[in-house]
């Protein structure tokens, strides 16, 4: 008989086990507590319009074909990647433009044209950065921690001292370019990960590299939810069970071994269980026995730093705005009094935000003649948060945000087109999709939050216990929480082997 793996949440991560697993014949099962597989990158629908609810940016596309090439299928018959050249747009307060492109060329022209310098330091930049990227990868990045000797042995430290973590992203970024603008233009993106550039590792510079080396990508047919769709048909095709609407109340233990979930009163029994829900929500509500708990206890949990959490409004137009790219970032007068007013706990006075419009290039996500804008407003977690987000704080600060849109060139009077508008806020992450003080990007990855010092996809407490996504190693992304799904099927299988 085939041994039963049951996977809590079907978030990227944990479909991403769910599928391998289950190609390698395990008898997998997925509890998912929504109506649909995803978790928060899942989908928004209304008046004939698509909306990515969460991640809207494919980076690295050979990651995501991993998956479905392993169980000897084509990708490409599954989720189809087109590039996108210039990748982003970037705007700034005083009305410069500047296209982030992954055309070396154009690129070169570009920075040339701020001082020889700039471009001199950019391609250094790209250079020794590519470089840390390959020692992160083969010795962290897809490495699983169980013990204190996979990480405090003379291989594993003497990577560790290459990549230099000590100094901050934004820091490293200037020792290469002066320029202001450029240094925000590389930098910025640790905020893809919910940390500030400035208390972000050096490591994170790897972003903006691989943005530039591998370029960036959209999912053809409805955008990120495309890929949750094709994980989804492939781990059905491969006999999987998926069970929806169906809220997981504790995880089972005998002598501190996994053996099952209670659900709606049930116990059902397995072999192995895999836990896809946020890690902190998960270690307080899920698993109920102390000595299974170790050291993450509520009063642990409590006192872990947690990334940003952003406000994103979901906008239909029955009109096309001409002048957008599909991804577009727009910085206000101080990015450094920005970040200190997400990360002091406060609401941006003059926020950067960031737009998505797939629509422009993806006629199933809108009405003809019209266009879909996500809005993406980053700021403080629950915890850090020093007011609350009331009906009135949630409109206040929308209209800030739309003040600033219609300052844009064929925004002017865009509020007078909306047929279709839904928030999100940091405490519907909270309540709606189970992230601890909706800190969107779960546990921020501080340099004693990242690589062997993040909660371990092996959990140490308790045997046959596994953990996925973004709160756990090695941390936040798609492609790194695809990478968390990956490490926990190969480390289950060690454990758990099919002919034991």
């Amino acid at each position: 008989m085939a041994k039963k793996v049951i996977v809590i949440g079907g978030g990227i991560a944990g479909l991403t086990s769910a599928v391998r697993l289950q190609y390698d014949g395990y008898d997998v099962t997925l509890y998912e507590q929504l109506d649909r597989l995803g978790g928060k990158m899942n989908r928004i629908t209304g008046k004939g319009f698509t909306f990515d609810l969460g991640p809207t940016i494919v980076m690295m596309p050979h990651i995501y074909h991993e998956v479905l090439s392993y169980t000897g299928v084509d990708p490409k018959d599954y989720i189809d990647f087109m590039a996108l050249d210039p990748m982003y747009q970037i705007t700034f307060a005083d009305g410069e433009k500047l296209d982030a492109t992954t055309d070396l060329n154009r690129m070169m022209v570009d920075l040339e044209a701020r001082g020889e310098g700039t471009a001199d330091g950019f391609l250094r930049y790209l250079n020794d950065t590519y470089a840390k990227y390959i020692v992160a990868k083969d010795h962290f990045i897809e490495k699983s921690f169980r013990s204190w000797r996979d990480f405090y042995n003379p291989t594993t430290l003497w990577n560790a001292l290459k990549l230099k973590t000590f100094d901050s992203a934004h820091h490293t970024i200037a020792k290469y370019i002066k320029d202001q603008k450029i240094q925000n233009m590389l930098s910025f993106q640790t905020l893809y990960i919910g940390i500030s550039p400035h208390k972000g590792p050096s490591i994170y510079t790897i972003i903006p590299m691989i943005e530039t080396l591998y370029g960036v990508h959209y999912a053809r047919g409805g955008g990120m939810y495309a890929y949750v769709e094709a994980l989804e048909r492939r781990f059905r095709e491969l006999g999987g069970t998926v069970e929806l609407n169906s809220p997981v109340e504790e995880v089972l233990f005998e002598k501190q071994k996994a053996i099952g979930v209670k659900l709606k009163g049930q116990d059902i029994m397995a072999d192995a269980v895999v836990v896809n829900a946020d890690f902190p929500r998960a270690m307080n509500t899920l698993i109920k026995d102390p000595k299974v708990k170790g050291k993450y206890t509520e009063e642990k949990i409590a006192k872990m730093a947690y990334s940003c959490s952003v406000f994103l409004i979901y906008i239909g137009l029955d009109k096309k705005v001409p002048d957008l790219r599909v991804h577009n970032l727009y910085f206000g007068s101080d990015f450094e009094d920005n970040l200190s007013d997400i990360f002091s706990g406060s609401i941006p006075k003059d926020p950067a935000y960031y737009i998505y419009s797939p629509s422009r290039i993806d006629d199933t996500v809108a009405p003809e003649g019209h266009e879909g804008i996500y809005v993406l407003v980053p700021v403080p977690e629950l915890k850090t948060g020093t007011f609350e987000w009331t009906d009135e704080v949630k409109q206040s600060f929308k209209e800030k945000i739309y003040s600033k849109m219609k300052k844009n060139p064929g925004m002017e009077d865009f509020d007078q087109h909306i047929v279709f508008e839904k928030l999100m806020t940091p405490p519907d992450f909270s309540e709606k999709m189970g992230v601890h003080y909706g800190a969107t990007f779960g546990l921020a990855p501080t340099l004693l939050q990242s690589n062997y010092f993040r909660p371990k996809n092996v959990h140490p407490y308790g045997k046959n216990l596994y953990f996925a996504g973004s709160s756990v190693h090695p941390g936040a992304g798609v492609p790194i929480a695809i990478t968390s799904g990956k490490l926990v099927h190969r480390e289950l299988k060690k454990d758990v082997p099919l002919n034991s």
